[in-house]
């Protein structure tokens, strides 16, 4: 079972479904679209409010001219070792200035949520049990430090190693 997880706890009612062969939105959900449907239903009509799902091998600078019409963007990390969501969610939130929600999905593990959260993904659609549980109980891992500048500044000082500068000889 997929649950939606933001730094405020789990959410109830999500509307936004990623549609399949057997599943699609119905009612109050919403569809999260594919991103060549997406740009083809946002050229044919004025929607706002609509939701995309960028796939790893997609062109997320794509979005560019769409942005302000979407809701929601969700990165997919089909596996562990795929970290090109990573680099979407960055190009989102720093180059073309994305704000809304960013939702990671797909293989969401515990270990990783910091991470995603430094590149400014704010909501987690996640299925794997030891996640479930940690994030339930509010333990995520803790990284201390940080060797490079992210969305999120690192908590402790907000400082960087590299940046240190040697002391004045005496």
């Amino acid at each position: 079972m997929t649950k939606i997880w933001r730094e405020t706890g789990f959410v109830e009612n999500d509307p936004w479904v990623i549609e399949t062969d057997e599943v699609k939105a119905s009612g109050q959900q919403k569809p999260l679209l594919g991103l060549d449907e997406l740009i083809a239903k946002a050229d044919e009509s004025n929607d706002v409010g609509l939701g995309v799902l960028i796939k790893p091998a997609d062109d997320v600078r794509r979005l560019e001219p769409y942005l302000s019409r979407l809701d929601i963007v969700a990165v997919a990390f089909p596996a562990f070792n795929d970290g090109r969501a990573f680099s979407h969610a960055s190009l989102l939130r720093q180059r073309l200035g994305y704000t809304n929600e960013l939702r990671a999905v797909g293989d969401v593990l515990i270990d990783q949520v910091p991470l995603m959260q430094r590149v400014g993904i704010d909501s987690f659609a996640v299925s794997n049990a030891t996640a479930l549980k940690r994030l339930s109980e509010n333990r995520l891992p803790a990284i201390p430090h940080h060797y490079q500048p992210a969305v999120r500044d690192a908590e402790a000082g907000k400082g960087y190693s590299w940046r240190r500068q040697a002391k004045p000889a005496a």
